[in-house]
């Protein structure tokens, strides 16, 4: 046996061995004389018998321990060469494992795949990077080359091996291999002798490998990457105008036209804000899906930007079937798409260049969807959800909106805005109970400019918190005045923009501005739109606040937007105001006379006031009276008056 420091360790287990034997003959020899003596005293007669026994005795004590001494010399001499052998061999496997260790050092932890191999394509070992290259999570030994390589492969590996062997030479070739769960990969093998002293023997070759897909990976990635969008998997901006110019190009030999549309989804940012980044991400997505159902081989489809998508069409033979293939673009939005287990309706404005349509012809890519872009833009400031082709003259209208901008934020500081007054009044009393500040822009060149023409603009560019902050303290202020001169105290209202009801701040503003013009909190009713009301939890929350501070609140255009009974119900809301579109054709058309009659009867069932806004003749006002509307603002009984105007009429009405 040889112990972990390589000596013998049977020498000291003989030596044991025969002690122990010696022992036993001594102590038997003892025994035995002692019987013997015993004997002798009890009998008084030492017999022949017990002599002999006696002797025999100690002539085996003295055999065994000769014996003993005899076994222990060879013993040892035995031991000697069996160390000696032992010292030779393991000097023989220290010196044989140096490859194995000179490996580790330098081959196992190199980030390049190498392999051991010898001469007549054995392989005798692979590194870690190697391992990890073809999917082998150990040092499997008994690998070789053909389960690795393409047959054809095989032959010419093997024959380069052996020429660097022989030859000590360098060589390179490209093989084509397997991963262990098959996939492909192609290699690109260098072939290099063992340096010296790393064997004793001379046979031994390091192939290295590297794989020359890795680069092409790579490139592919980044070419998704440049053309694609991440989320939708839709082309991106870079990819469309690349083949947006290619059909331009192709289409001037093709007598069919080119229709380009630009799409943008109305309100996103609010359903983005409401619901949080993920879903608004969801619904992108969702959208994208319902858009290519649409598309047919021919055409193809972008997302551009945020919340901005675009397609061209090839083979459109008129500007009938552009429209029509537009409106099926904008039905794909109508059913309601479901966030959060909520549905949300969203719809688009359209904006479509069509080449040959009202002299339109074929430019650059970038044009054509300028050109779109600026149809899109017109879209927007009539209301959105709809579409437009691009004409001519529309090429003006940025140029316009760059100028009025930039005017307008001139405007505020050179008091060019003015309040308008229109009086609210009560059905029964014919009397002015109310009061609406509606704002006016006094341009020094161009005259009165109507609110539907810059607050659009406003809201777009976020200038309307700075302008609706003024409307509310200039009238509070007003209001204010009014009483204290003795005329009658009634509420007025201010309509609130989208963007003012988001402000975390707002009903500090509204505090701010009754304190400062003293005007008491019951005087001023703030207007709000079903549509600020999307996000329930916050509405609520601001409304309470509002309504707890003594202000009133009306909701504005009430039935053209989410008329959801949930809101009612639950909103401090004190008065309901019918739009004036079902106001209008309430003589012509039986449902918007419906619609009235409902909210109105809606309203009182709620304990809330109703007022009807656009009336204009004496029809439409017999069939609010009729159904008990209690409040009326329009036409019929004033427009619109300047401060001056409207003072006089409320002086009317005391005198």
């Amino acid at each position: 046996m040889i112990a972990k420091d390589g000596q013998r360790t049977q020498k000291p287990q003989r030596n044991a061995a025969i002690h122990k034997s010696n022992a036993w003959s001594i102590a038997l020899t003892g025994i035995v004389a002692i019987l013997c003596l015993v004997i002798w005293q009890l009998t008084g007669m030492l017999s022949v018998l017990m002599v002999g026994v006696l002797t025999l005795s100690v002539v085996f004590c003295l055999i065994q321990f000769i014996r003993g001494r005899t076994w222990n010399t060879t013993a040892e001499a035995n031991a000697e060469q069996d160390h000696i052998s032992s010292e030779r061999r393991y000097s023989s496997a220290h010196t044989a494992s140096y490859d194995y260790l000179s490996w580790n050092l330098l081959y196992e932890q190199l980030p390049m795949s190498a392999v051991l191999t010898r001469a007549d394509g054995v392989i005798v070992t692979i590194n870690k990077a190697f391992r990890d290259h073809i999917g082998l999570s150990f040092n499997y030994n008994g690998l070789t080359w053909a389960e690795l390589l393409e047959d054809r492969y095989l032959s010419p590996l093997m024959d380069a091996i052996n020429n660097v062997s022989s030859e000590r030479i360098d060589m390179q070739l490209e093989l084509t291999a397997y991963h262990k769960e098959g996939v492909r990969q192609d290699w690109l093998a260098r072939l290099v002798p063992c340096p010296v002293g790393f064997s004793t023997q001379n046979d031994y070759v390091i192939v290295y490998l590297q794989d020359t897909n890795s680069n092409r990976h790579m490139a592919e990635k980044i070419h998704y990457m440049s053309y694609y969008d991440d989320m939708t998997g839709l082309p991106n901006r870079r990819m469309f105008m690349q083949r947006l110019e290619e059909s331009a190009r192709m289409n001037t030999t093709v007598p069919t036209s080119l229709a380009v549309v630009y799409m943008d989804l109305d309100r996103f940012k609010r359903i983005n804000d409401t619901f949080g980044s993920d879903f608004g991400d969801m619904l992108l997505m969702l959208i994208a899906e319902r858009l290519l159902r649409v598309m047919t081989e021919n055409d193809m489809l972008a997302r551009m930007e945020g919340d901005e998508f675009a397609c061209f069409m090839t083979h459109v033979a008129s500007p009938a079937e552009a429209a029509e293939r537009v409106e099926a673009l904008m039905s794909a939005m109508e059913e309601p798409f479901v966030l959060n287990e909520v549905p949300v309706h969203v719809t688009m404005s359209v904006g479509v260049f069509l080449s040959g349509a009202n002299g339109a012809t074929l430019d650059s890519a970038v044009m054509m969807v300028k050109q779109a872009d600026t149809a899109l833009s017109r879209v927007k400031e009539k209301g959105k959800n709809g579409y437009l082709f691009y004409a001519p003259e529309m090429n003006n209208r940025p140029l316009e909106r760059l100028t009025l901008e930039h005017e307008m934020r001139k405007a505020l500081s050179e008091g060019q805005f003015q309040l308008y007054y229109q009086p609210q009044v009560d059905m029964r009393s014919k009397r002015i109970v109310g009061v609406e500040a509606l704002v006016r822009w006094m341009h020094p060149e161009r005259g009165v400019i109507s609110p539907g023409e810059f607050i659009p603009l406003a809201e777009e560019n976020g200038f309307i918190v700075a302008l609706g902050e003024w409307v509310l303290a200039e009238a509070c202020y007003q209001n204010k005045r009014w009483q204290t001169e003795g005329l009658p105290h009634i509420p007025v209202s201010v309509n609130l923009s989208v963007r003012q009801f988001e402000q975390h701040n707002l009903t500090k503003t509204v505090e701010k501005v009754l304190a400062f013009t003293g005007l008491l909190p019951r005087y001023l009713d703030l207007e709000i739109t079903e549509s600020m009301t999307l996000d329930v939890s916050r509405a609520t929350h601001v409304l309470n606040e509002l309504k707890e501070m003594g202000v009133g609140i009306s909701i504005d255009d009430f039935g053209t937007g989410y008329s959801s009974l949930h809101y009612l119900k639950n909103f401090p809301i004190q008065r309901l105001k019918i739009d004036r579109s079902f106001v209008r054709d309430l003589q012509q058309d039986p449902n918007d006379a419906a619609i009235v009659s409902a909210i109105i009867a809606l309203g009182h069932t709620m304990n809330m006031q109703v007022i009807a806004e656009g009336v204009e003749n004496s029809d439409q006002l017999q069939f609010l009276q009729d159904h008990a509307c209690d409040e009326i603002q329009g036409y019929f009984f004033s427009p619109p008056l300047p401060v001056e105007s409207f003072e006089v009429m409320l002086r009317k009405q005391i005198a």
